[in-house]
């Protein structure tokens, strides 16, 4: 027989940003759609039925997604989903619209928090961009919401290519962010479909061609590179992320057991010691 776990001490802040019909999905995705389908006054219970693509508001991005042999959503051992987590704030090292980031970044934050990127942590990525999402919530210190979609998906900051070696030499269990890829925008479909905004980005990365950072062979970096490592990651968290920035905490994210999902929605937790 298990021994009984005390939890009453632990306070659980919601990571997650709402989701609705008015959830946006990343580029040439579809959005959703929720249906009534029945009604109390008419039959007496309230269903809906929804039709989505799985890549908007908090989500889970299985191997699968990028990666044939998988695993899927199921096969992602739920003792995996839930662990150690350190919450690195970007957004107060500078890093901006546009950006790119690397290892320099995080041993640099390691030296100012005093605190070490251990070996299967999970690494939560916080670049402020949750709060231009239009689903994003939170009663508390979350600073204000400024809704801003264009700015959401075109201009958040992201990963250089050295940033995938450092996290397979680091060991990151898995990885989070509070933007809508784990990828700079420019380095997934986001280029073609805005050519225009990507010359503002060449320009401002310094450099004569956006190939210079983002070569074809990198496309989506993150995605292509570290799920055949088994290095998967949850897109668009926001909700109480700013209470536990530049901390180590507890995190858990829990998806529906979905059997031969590439994605699914799910709900981002950390648990933290009652005030």
């Amino acid at each position: 027989m298990n021994q009984f776990l005390d939890l009453s001490n632990v306070r659980v802040l919601d990571l997650s940003q709402d989701f609705s019909s008015n959830s946006p999905a990343f580029a040439r995705y579809e959005g959703p759609t929720v249906k009534w389908v029945k009604r109390i006054a008419f039959e007496g219970v309230n269903a809906q039925h929804i039709s989505s693509t799985i890549h908007l508001s908090t989500h889970l991005d299985s191997p699968w997604h990028f990666y044939d042999p998988g695993p899927d959503v199921a096969g992602i051992p739920v003792q995996h989903l839930f662990g150690p987590a350190v919450v690195v704030d970007l957004e107060k090292m500078g890093v901006g619209d546009y950006d790119l980031y690397g290892p320099e970044h995080f041993e640099a934050w390691e030296k100012k928090t005093g605190i070490r990127i251990e070996k299967g942590d999970i690494l939560l990525i916080h670049t402020g961009f949750h709060r231009y999402y239009n689903e994003q919530w939170c009663p508390t210190k979350c600073g204000e919401a400024k809704p801003d979609l264009p700015r959401y998906f075109l201009n958040q900051p992201g990963p250089k290519k050295e940033f995938v070696q450092w996290v397979l030499d680091r060991g990151i269990r898995w990885i989070a962010i509070d933007a809508m890829s784990t990828d700079h925008p420019f380095d997934t479909v986001v280029r073609q479909v805005r050519p225009d905004v990507a010359e503002t980005v060449r320009k401002h990365l310094g450099v004569k061609d956006l190939d210079e950072v983002f070569p074809q062979e990198w496309y989506q970096m993150t995605h292509t590179k570290l799920f055949p490592h088994g290095v998967f990651h949850v897109e668009n968290i926001g909700g109480e992320i700013d209470e536990i920035l530049d901390q180590r905490v507890w995190v858990g994210c829990f998806p529906f057991r979905f059997r031969g999902g590439e994605a699914a929605w799910c709900r981002m937790l950390a648990f933290v010691p009652a005030r």
